[in-house]
């Protein structure tokens, strides 16, 4: 690629490292959605054994370039986000992609379109991923930083993304338990 090209490309890209998300960081902090991204992607990194029949280096590009259409809109909560919100982040997320070198429009296109089916392993090991991140994400903070329904979205939040693998289901039921000790620790912490 061309270097002028890369730098425009990653000008928008780079976005996402202000971009903030509804998630704190462990140390009290907005976290970012490009950090989002790099959690999952490493997820996928370590999880490459318990999928051998997937091509985890897809789902690493699948983590890597999920969210870049929040370059142009910010991220919404996904208990905020509506169809028209959704509608508003592909239609721009496709004109900048439309504007790319061939092969990457092409790819990006392609992924998209898979990770929006949800039909192969690799689309379903990605979605699985970009839930379970959120949720731990949210054992990781501070529980006085979430909000009332919180609580139990934390508990079920991606239960239906996990359904199909034994090992995403005992992942999620592992962080479920960290859910619910974060939970009884704040309870406790009040009685006192």
């Amino acid at each position: 690629m061309e270097a002028r090209r890369l730098l425009d490309i990653l000008a928008i890209a780079e976005r996402l490292k202000d971009t903030l998300r509804h998630c704190f960081t462990s140390k009290g902090r907005h976290e970012s959605v490009a950090e989002h991204s790099w959690m999952m992607t490493l997820m996928a990194f370590f999880m490459r054994e318990e999928f051998p029949e997937a091509d985890m280096e897809k789902v690493i590009r699948m983590c890597i370039i999920h969210d870049l259409g929040e370059c142009f809109t910010g991220d919404i909560p996904t208990f905020d986000k509506t169809e028209k919100d959704e509608g508003t982040e592909k239609n721009r997320l496709f004109s900048w992609v439309d504007s790319l070198p061939e092969n990457y429009r092409d790819e990006m296109r392609a992924l998209y379109e898979e990770m929006e089916a949800r039909e192969t392993t690799e689309a379903k090991v990605y979605k699985a991923i970009d839930n379970l991140e959120a949720v731990i994400q949210h054992n990781f903070s501070d529980i006085g930083t979430w909000i009332p329904r919180e609580y139990d979205l934390n508990l079920v939040y991606g239960n239906d993304k996990v359904a199909f693998s034994e090992y995403l289901k005992t992942l999620r039921e592992e962080i479920r338990r960290d859910t619910l000790r974060k939970i009884e620790e704040e309870s406790l912490q009040k009685q006192t």
